[in-house]
């Protein structure tokens, strides 16, 4: 039997951190910038940023909220008044002190120390502090509320190990920020954007995700409860792919946000944050990605259906291409997903084979060929992204007729949406392990379960203070972190595999990004 040639010089079982990093250069998503933990995002891996943060606007305006920016310099003050916030994010920030540069007389230049801010500025970590200031302003009576905002923009949390999209210094996001007369309300609004958050991964990247609750120790700095969806990568790691927190009145009390009730006393709000990143796009990479590099799921692909004409640079190139045209305009006047279909005719110069395997690597979902000879026959060579290679080590193209091919792809964009989240989700639940009972078994799973050993599901009694703080400290040791309680598990029936205690819910252990 023939031996694949893949199209990457690093398959995933020998090295999947390498095989990642070949992954976004091979499929031009992005690239260093010369500036520690920035990367320079390319026209392909925003073009998926891009269809996230469309797809996602549109399930966050529908629950009310309306987009909004706030300045990216925030007073170090506004930090200050929140303390449990601060030192949760006082290692990571990016501090501005000054607001000049002179020459320092050897062709150089330093700050100014004439120029020294009165107080200094800290860059955008999240916004709770400056919004909270706003809200205080903007929030006088229980007829201003329910107040739902969201921001798209960029943050920075000076990282120490980076990696492109997974973890950098910037990063680009959304925020939500609202406020509520109640804690119930706060709270039914807080699993309501996690379902938002749930349905977006899902969904729209094909990437399925347990919900659930982030214990104590795990909770977002100043939040009284932080919930999670959590993503399993191929290696078996974990990937926190959102995040939704009930901050409780916290920052209310903080930012003075009050407001007269309807008996004209006057309260402080519950407040409410969440957030998700591009590092959705590092999860959609890891999630779905094979030894040909990138697959994008069709909801996501800047280009859905990609035709390649094989030119051959003489008279008979403008009927090929205008055969090609009437595929292309066939799909342009179709939809799926409730959109257009997203089609290019790449006319670029170059040989057809190369600009084929430039846009495996790139991950569309369809790639159409067509030459001279397709043409005279009525028909095109078609060739699924998810399903690359057939027989005799071959890719599987099929040979539909053109016309049928224009009726057929945007039924087959659907299933290879679907075919993508039902890969992922099949290889999530069998790499989910259960019945560990003991500290001992739960390290010799780790250390005898593989490379890529998953996930353990284990029953949890929610110890608190010193017991808390020695799990944290034994699962550090074993490079492990609870993942969160997912939404809707069998009951506890037994004990916390850590204390001994009668347990009360099952959590999900894993190593994480």
């Amino acid at each position: 039997m023939s031996q694949i040639r893949h199209a990457l010089n690093t398959r995933r079982a020998d090295d999947f951190a390498q095989w990642y990093q070949e992954v976004i250069s091979a499929a031009d998503m992005a690239e260093e910038s010369g500036v520690r933990g920035c990367m320079v995002i390319k026209p392909w891996g925003y073009g998926i940023w891009e269809r996230v943060q469309r797809l996602l606007d549109a399930r966050i305006k529908a629950t009310g909220h309306d987009n909004c920016y706030f300045p990216i310099f925030i007073p170090l003050s506004n930090f200050e008044r929140e303390a449990s916030h601060v030192e949760g994010f006082a290692k990571e920030m990016a501090v501005v002190t000054h607001h000049r540069l002179i020459a320092d007389g050897e062709g150089g230049l330093v700050p100014d120390p004439e120029a020294k801010l009165e107080e200094p500025l800290v860059v955008r970590p999240t916004s709770e502090t400056i919004i909270g200031d706003a809200m205080a302003r903007w929030v006088q009576s229980w007829r201003d509320l329910p107040l739902k905002l969201n921001q798209w923009a960029n943050v920075v949390r000076w990282e120490m190990r980076t990696r492109m999209f997974l973890r950098t210094s910037e990063f680009l996001w959304q925020e939500g920020h609202t406020a509520h007369e109640s804690a119930e309300e706060a709270k039914e609004h807080t699993l309501r954007m996690l379902e938002v958050y749930r349905a977006c991964a899902e969904e729209d990247i094909a990437m399925p995700v347990v919900a659930g609750e982030k214990p104590e120790h795990e909770r977002f700095p100043g939040a009284v409860e932080t919930w999670s969806i959590e993503a399993m990568m191929q290696d078996g790691k974990a990937l926190q792919a959102g995040t939704s927190h009930y901050l409780g009145t916290n920052f209310a009390e903080a930012a003075g946000i009050r407001y007269q009730d309807r008996e004209g006393t006057q309260q402080f709000c519950h407040t409410i944050s969440f957030g998700l990143s591009t590092r959705v796009v590092g999860g959609m990479i890891m999630v779905h990605g094979d030894d040909d590099g990138l697959r994008v799921p069709p909801k996501l692909a800047p280009w859905q259906v990609v035709i390649l004409p094989m030119l051959r640079d003489d008279e008979r190139d403008a009927a090929l291409l205008e055969y090609c045209e009437g595929l292309r305009a066939a799909l342009a006047g179709a939809s799926v997903f409730g959109e257009p279909v997203r089609v290019l005719l790449d006319d670029k110069p170059g040989k057809a084979a190369a600009k084929r395997w430039d846009w495996v690597r790139k991950g569309a979902p369809v790639i159409v060929e067509v030459g001279g000879r397709d043409m005279e026959n009525g028909v095109v060579s078609l060739l699924r992204r998810d399903r690359l290679w057939g027989e005799n080590a071959k890719p599987a193209f099929e040979t539909p007729a053109r016309d049928e091919a224009g009726r057929a792809i945007p039924g087959l964009l659907g299933k290879i949406q679907e075919a993508l989240f039902a890969e992922a989700r099949d290889r999530r639940e069998a790499n989910i392990t259960r019945g560990i009972e003991s500290m001992d078994a739960l390290k010799e799973f780790f250390a005898s379960g593989g490379r890529y050993p998953g996930w353990v599901e284990v029953q949890w009694a929610k110890p608190t203070g010193a017991a808390l703080d020695k799990v944290v400290e034994d699962l550090k040791a074993l490079k492990l972190t609870v993942r969160n309680v997912p939404i809707g598990s069998v009951p506890a029936d037994g004990t916390c595999l850590f204390t001994g205690e009668p347990a009360m819910e099952r959590i999900l252990i894993g190593k994480a990004y």
